[in-house]
């Protein structure tokens, strides 16, 4: 299991906080491994594998067109939004909301979020890689 595994889900226990209509997150590899989840209507590992097979698709998207690196992706519902955010080089965070949500919130929230998640990750991996 992940070192950093308590403060990531600290930081998607306060993005929940920070957005109105979230209603669960999931940090995984990019690969699809659960590194740590705050869901409680949804089964982690089967959100894990699909966001990373929607990573492939949409890095595969993203270098067709020359649009660079994967950033984001915004799937929006019926029921609302699932949102995938990079982590950095070795993991994403994946958001679900709600219909209501302000996108604009989602999204620059999620952004920071993203950002932590990445040095968390980052500095456990490289003090697994030390040991």
């Amino acid at each position: 299991m992940l070192a950093a595994e308590p403060e990531v889900l600290d930081e998607l226990r306060r993005l929940r906080a920070r957005v109105v209509h979230v209603t669960g997150a999931l940090v995984a590899t990019s690969d699809g491994l659960v590194l740590a989840h705050d869901t409680a209507s949804i089964e982690p590992e089967g959100v894990a594998a699909l966001t990373a097979a929607a990573l492939g698709v949409t890095q595969s998207l993203a270098d067709a067109t020359g649009r660079g690196a994967f950033r984001e992706l915004l799937v929006r519902g019926e029921e609302g939004y699932v949102a995938t955010y990079a982590a950095g080089p070795a993991a994403v965070l994946t958001v679900l909301a709600g219909g209501r949500t302000n996108v604009g919130r989602l999204h620059m929230e999620a952004r920071r979020s993203g950002a932590r998640v990445a040095e968390l990750v980052g500095d456990a991996l490289g003090k697994a890689e030390q040991s």
